[in-house]
């Protein structure tokens, strides 16, 4: 073979390297990216599952206008995307954290006020 043909080789080989690289670069952003709007979903959902507890009356099971006693249900607090917990049950409101199931580090933080809305959310490490 001569020179050139060699050199076009060679270039042809980086170039299908640097291919590759950034292929996996994408895909493995766009696997955090979709679990963190999963977690969120699911986090939209638990709210929801909370407000309905809040407005509902004790009589009827629920927390007559507070959020204290509530609890994430069995079968929603762990999933192919997280495991969820509660904490800081009141009449104002409560918080959610997932954690993810990919990744331990990665965790979404979610404050849901007396109407039922999610307030804010942190997010924690690969989701910032």
């Amino acid at each position: 073979m001569g020179q050139q043909q060699l050199l076009l080789i060679i270039l042809g080989v980086i170039i299908v390297g640097i291919a590759i690289a950034v292929g996996l670069s994408l895909f493995t952003s766009q696997s955090i990216q979709s679990n963190k709007d999963a977690m969120i979903n699911d986090i939209n959902n638990l709210a929801a599952n909370a407000y309905q507890f809040n407005i509902r009356p004790t009589s009827m099971g629920g927390g007559g206008g507070t959020f204290a006693g509530w609890s994430i249900p069995v079968k929603m607090s762990s999933n192919e995307n997280a495991t969820y917990t509660e904490s800081g049950g009141s009449a104002t409101g409560i918080t959610i954290t997932g954690v993810s199931a990919q990744n331990s580090g990665n965790t979404v933080t979610a404050s849901v006020g007396s109407d039922g809305r999610v307030t804010s959310m942190a997010f924690g490490s690969d989701f910032q």
